[in-house]
This record gives C-alpha cells, structure tokens and sequence, in this order.
C-alpha cells in the first residue's frame, strides 16, 4: 500500500510544480524584475538580438533547488 501513497504523493508533486511553471509563464510579463536582473545578458547587433537570462536561471534553479530539498527531506 505504500508503493500507491508514494507514487500518488509524486504524482501530487509534479502537478504543482507544473502549476507553478505554467502560472509565472502566464505571469512573466507581469513580474517587473524577471528577466531584467543584473547578470541577465543582452547584446543587440544591426539585424540581431542574443538575449541570455543568467542570472534569472541561478535564481530559478536556486528555488526549484531548495523546493524540491524540502519536498525530499523525510
């Protein structure tokens, strides 16, 4: 019975982060500092554009990091 608790509880787990995702996609214009912090690189040339989001990246891959830390701890 515990094989179903735990696969239910991922299945749970994964339901939220996707939620969580799909909700700062939808959001994402709307949050003023994402994709705007210092570290975040953009160089634009005469027919181009190379935008590189480094510093949002650290900070997302920090809280996924600690979410799914708490998430793990038993």
């Amino acid at each position: 019975m515990g094989g179903f608790f735990d696969f239910g509880k991922t299945l749970i787990i994964i339901g939220l982060v996707i939620a969580i995702v799909g909700v700062l996609l939808v959001m994402g214009g709307k949050i003023p500092w994402i994709g705007r912090l210092p570290g975040d690189f953009t160089i634009k040339g005469d027919k181009f554009t190379f935008y590189f989001p480094l510093a949002t990246s650290i900070l997302i891959s920090i809280i996924l990091s600690l979410i799914f830390w708490f998430i793990g701890k038993k």
